[in-house]
């Protein structure tokens, strides 16, 4: 892929809940999520976001309660939890 710029590759990835909302959006690259992800509630609210770099959790992981207001926040390393 010489030459190649990294987002030309990259595409965006939508799971769907059964009920046909949306569960989960991120972009992808090969079939490994990578970048900034965010994951659904049935009801549209958001309930969790955060970051992979190479199919693994990075950074910052923000988890929101049911009224879409940040529940928790945890330091992600290497698939585990730094709080």
């Amino acid at each position: 892929m010489r030459g190649r710029n990294r987002t030309a590759w990259m595409k965006k990835h939508t799971e769907y809940h059964k009920d046909g909302s949306v569960r989960a959006i991120g972009p992808m690259v090969d079939g490994v999520p990578v970048g900034y992800w965010e994951w659904f509630r049935l009801d549209g609210t958001k309930m969790r976001s955060g970051h992979f770099e190479k199919g693994e959790q990075t950074g910052q992981w923000t988890t929101y309660d049911k009224k879409g207001q940040i529940y928790k926040v945890t330091q992600m390393k290497s698939q585990t939890p730094q709080r």
